[in-house]
């Protein structure tokens, strides 16, 4: 879990030069972060492990919180496949089928949660 929050305006706009191409460290670092805190928003909990190494982790989405060793619903993923998932651009579905997302146990599935809001606006 990333261990302070950032701020909506570096993380907006992290996400948007990350968006336009921009694959340096720094900004692919802050945009998985900001989105990862955007889907911990959201999908308060402790049933599910989020990960994007070597960028950030946070646990989500309610049910059975998990305490000790490894939790038995992970997610783990590349950075560019977050990138696109949280913003829309790709579909869990798709993530899934083409191998770019790993996920176990019986509650690691995001589908619900994405897009992520990262904009500001509204969700529906």
């Amino acid at each position: 879990m990333p261990s302070k929050r950032v701020a909506d305006d570096s993380g907006r706009a992290a996400v948007a030069v990350a968006l336009f191409g921009d694959d340096s460290r720094d900004v692919t670092a802050t945009a998985v972060r900001y989105l990862l805190q955007c889907l911990r928003d959201k999908a308060e909990g402790n049933t599910v492990e989020v990960r994007v190494p070597p960028f950030g982790a946070v646990q989500a989405v309610q049910g059975p919180r998990h305490t000790r060793g490894t939790p038995p619903n992970v997610i783990e993923m590349d950075a560019a496949t977050w990138l696109a998932l949280a913003t829309g651009t790709t579909s869990w579905r798709d993530a899934l089928a083409s191998g770019r997302v790993a996920a176990s146990g019986q509650r690691a599935d995001l589908q619900a949660y994405l897009p992520v809001n990262w904009e500001g606006a509204p969700e529906a």
